[in-house]
């Protein structure tokens, strides 16, 4: 994704908070400044300061204000994404190996620690008691999404209702969270936050569902890691949730994903009986539907580069391929 077209609005701001980023997360001790400036030079989209900035954009728009909110929100998702790696036993992310393949499990796990431990400094920085409570109970609910995916792993039995409770969890509600703080940090009413809140989880829902495609559909060299990933840690994401119900060798499937330890070329049989079960199709109409969902509650916001930033953003998360 290219910052400049969808971040316009806001990047020069997002330039200042990826150099506060860099300075606030060099310290003393070599090995934590090594593993934070590795991760930081892995770049990734800022897709979650950005809608951050882009949500207060519609209100009283201060960056001195939205900034350790900003950098918080960024901070915590890159722990989320370290510690995702170490359970997972990801070597690749974004086409270059994982803090855990070049440093180990330990040193990553301490990292992401680390960087739970900086959110919490910028979090008290902050200064707003409720703004604290909500990030505090997102997080709650982001592990809680996590162990549900860890206890439901190779269990073929799962429901849409299952998997919807784990993503939003998992993955909406932190950018759910970044466009509610970026318009309460930036003095919006009540229903403006809510609108705001809602926009983020509908594209959250979305966020997911298309990476859960992706995983199956993928290039890898564009992906930045191998596809089928989910069926090696026994994951069932919705396309299989949909072939598991429809495809004519249902049975077969079931067996296969149920399998703790498969062989590549049973997880290439996964992925061909998933396809042609339709159950892509399936789930790109149902992302369609969030991503529809998602516009709506930007209705009554005015017509600024803010809103139009936004709905492309939208837009983006249901084409990309990557």
């Amino acid at each position: 994704m290219k910052q400049q077209k969808f971040f316009r609005e806001i990047n020069s701001d997002l330039k200042k908070i990826e150099k506060e980023l860099d300075k606030f997360l060099k310290v003393d001790d070599p090995l934590f400044s090594q593993t934070c400036l590795y991760l930081l030079q892995a770049g990734g989209k800022r897709i979650r300061p950005g809608f951050t900035l882009l949500a207060g954009k519609f209100f009283d728009y201060r960056l001195e204000k939205l900034m350790p909110v900003a950098m918080a929100l960024e901070i915590i998702h890159m722990a989320t994404l370290i510690h995702d790696d170490v359970v997972d036993a990801s070597l690749t992310r974004r086409g270059r190996p994982t803090l855990a393949a070049g440093w180990g499990n330990t040193v990553s796990v301490a990292t992401g620690d680390y960087l739970f431990a900086k959110a919490l400094e910028l979090i008290v920085r902050i200064d707003n008691s409720e703004i604290s409570s909500i990030l505090a109970d997102v997080c709650i609910e982001m592990c809680q999404g996590e162990i549900q995916q860890i206890k439901s792993a190779f269990d073929t039995t799962q429901t849409y209702k299952q998997y919807y409770y784990r993503i939003q969890r998992k993955t909406a509600q932190l950018i759910s969270l970044c466009c509610k703080l970026g318009a309460k940090a930036s003095g919006a009413e009540p229903k403006q936050v809510w609108l705001m809140s809602k926009y983020g989880n509908s594209l959250g829902i979305a966020f997911q569902m298309v990476d859960d495609i992706l995983d199956l559909t993928a290039d890898p060299k564009a992906l930045g890691k191998p596809i089928g990933g989910d069926i090696r840690q026994g994951i069932i994401t919705l396309p299989m949730i949909f072939a598991l119900k429809d495809s004519p060798q249902k049975d077969r499937l079931n067996e296969l994903l149920g399998k703790q330890i498969k062989s590549e070329a049973e997880v290439e049989e996964c992925i061909t009986l998933i396809i042609q079960s339709g159950g892509i199709e399936k789930s790109r109409r149902i992302v369609e539907s969030y991503i529809t969902k998602s516009k709506n509650y930007l209705a009554g916001f005015p017509d600024i580069p803010a809103k139009e930033a936004l709905i492309e953003l939208a837009k983006y998360m249901s084409e990309r391929n990557h």
